[in-house]
């Protein structure tokens, strides 16, 4: 055992009994004290093992001796001719060393600390090992697991359902599954980087498991004999925000492969949708408050956006299919946090309709789409000798106005009671224009009947109540959901609407409901049941349950 505390404690004694002959009376209460605390040392060091009772019993003993002595030599020297003087025991010199070793051990570590925690912070002396650039980047991602079940109403009918999408890739009619229930097992993995350029301009890049021809969903299904996956490139873009003088964003410019940039729901774009081209946003406060620091005066705001997006490049023609879209909106922040949003947005589709080859000619083929799901009228636009079906086209022109508004009721924080609707009319639609375009053969449903062109079904909606917190990313937050949807066939286009509901595309109604629990932090889980039936045709009935595992980083 180390004897050095012993020794401590033992000179540290002597002084107390020794000081206790020597001093005035007044001073006596404070050697008491003294004395008494280091008894008390003793005491806890006993207790907690550092010394046995008999060293404790000892070391006093040894002590109170030593202190005797001292004060009888003190006495025959005549200190006792001025009681004021107070004498401190010789120390030896290994117990001085000892005690200022102490002291500078204590005090260097802290200093070091200090030290090291600035020179991180300001990256001292380490321009090399860590280059300036590493602070402007900064990488996120996430992954799901799904276990995914394809369920089929037994009122549908066999092969009664047309797979346009691969007829178009594979010159011949194939069908679409509507009676063989499947269970899937499928994942999705995204991979994110966003670096600053300078203040105001940064990059944006994202990798994601998927397809090169499907832009609507970024799954992959497992079970390809274990067959490595394969990753695109997602996003890819360039992104400008202006400020005024008092630093509020009041612009925002977005170029390449880019996020969403419309307030809107997935009755009209998927939420794994992404667009090539360009974006501008604007913002205007109405409360007159420009300043980041006007919080208070931030609460009312008129937003615009306006965007233009390369959907098909046709080598041979100059009708390359566009997008145009622009959208106004306002928004209104409450004292408690609860907000209201809403937004009136119009999209205008360029040269996607189809044109029906002259015989035996494929050259307006390329005016199929390059992507459908199901549900939009078509017609058939290859015109071969024999009359074979082999490609088809939109009958429909789609310009699209879409109402959104979402209203966020956060009195009851973390609690929110979110609602959330939307309704879609497709104005393009034009029934003298299609019945020229397609000689009255307009295929629809997914189906070959035909049906009169002017029984247009152009409008759709959707609601949806959310309880719960905003996000599940903590641990054990939770959200429940329930909504309704109503696509009818020709509302939107049913490339870009949502992938899951209905297994994807238009001509569809039904529930979904469903909720999600964080199980711990950026980890949750996330169950739907979506019950989808064909609005118009032949029955068809699909339901599709997902259980998903989430994590985010």
């Amino acid at each position: 055992m180390n004897k050095m505390p012993g020794m401590l404690l033992a000179a540290s004694i002597a002084v107390v009994l020794v000081g206790g002959t020597r001093v005035h009376a007044d001073e006596r209460g404070d050697l008491l004290l003294l004395k008494n605390t280091t008894l008390n040392l003793i005491e806890a060091l006993v207790e907690e093992g550092v010394l046995s009772r008999e060293q404790a019993d000892r070391l006093i003993a040894n002590a109170e001796k030593k202190a005797q002595e001292e004060a009888q030599r003190a006495e025959h020297e005549g200190a006792q001719s001025d009681r004021r003087v107070v004498r401190v025991p010789y120390v030896p010199e290994f117990v001085r060393d000892e005690i200022r070793q102490q002291i500078e051990a204590g005090v260097r570590e802290q200093v070091v600390e200090d030290v090291m925690a600035q020179a991180k912070q300001e990256r001292w002396g380490v321009p090399d090992a860590l280059p300036e650039w590493i602070s402007r980047i900064k990488f996120k991602g996430d992954i799901r697991l799904r276990g995914q079940q394809d369920l089929y109403s037994s009122d549908n009918f066999d092969f009664s359902h047309i797979d346009f999408q691969q007829s178009n890739e594979g010159g011949s009619l194939a069908l679409l599954n509507s009676t063989e229930d499947r269970t899937r097992a499928r994942m999705r993995l995204r991979i994110g980087m966003d670096a600053r350029v300078t203040t105001n301009l940064k990059t944006g890049i994202r990798l994601t498991t998927g397809s090169f021809n499907d832009p609507v969903s970024t799954n992959q299904t497992l079970g390809n004999y274990n067959s490595p996956n394969r990753l695109v490139l997602d996003r890819a873009y360039l992104q400008y925000q202006g400020h005024n003088a008092d630093g509020y964003n009041w612009m925002t410019l977005t170029g390449g492969r880019i996020p969403n940039p419309w307030f809107s729901t997935d009755l009209i774009w998927d939420k794994d949708l992404n667009f090539d081209g360009f974006a501008a946003g604007f913002r205007y406060n109405l409360g007159g408050g420009g300043s980041l620091y006007d919080i208070d005066e931030q609460d009312s705001t008129l937003f615009a956006t306006v965007g233009a997006f390369s959907l098909q490049e046709v080598e041979l023609s100059s009708n390359d299919k566009w997008l145009f879209g622009a959208q106004l909106g306002f928004q209104k922040v409450f004292k408690d946090q609860s907000s209201f949003r809403i937004g009136l947005a119009y999209y205008n589709y360029d040269n996607i309709v189809g044109k029906r080859n002259s015989l035996d000619s494929t050259l307006t083929d390329y005016t199929a789409p390059e992507f459908m799901q199901k549900g939009n009228s078509l017609f058939e636009i290859s015109n071969d000798t024999g009359g074979s079906l082999r490609r088809f086209g939109l009958a429909s022109d789609y310009d699209i106005v879409d109402l959104t508004a979402r209203y966020d009721l956060a009195r009851f924080a973390p609690v929110h009671w979110i609602l959330t609707g939307s309704y879609v009319k497709n104005i393009g639609y034009d029934d003298d224009a299609i019945r020229k375009r397609t000689d009255g053969q307009m295929f629809v449903n997914s189906t070959l009947f035909t049906e009169d062109p002017s029984k247009d079904k152009t409008e759709g909606y959707t609601l949806k109540l959310t309880v719960g917190w905003p996000t599940t990313y903590e641990r054990r937050s939770w959200q429940a959901f329930l909504s309704y949807r109503y696509l009818e066939r020709d509302a939107v286009l049913d490339a870009f609407t949502d992938s899951d509901f209905f297994l994807g595309g238009t001509n569809s109604k039904g529930w979904i409901i469903g909720g999600g629990y964080g199980i711990n932090d950026y980890t949750w889980l996330k169950v739907r049941y979506l019950s989808a039936d064909e609005i118009d045709g032949p029955p068809l009935g699909t339901d599709v349950l997902q259980l998903d595992l989430n994590a985010k980083f």
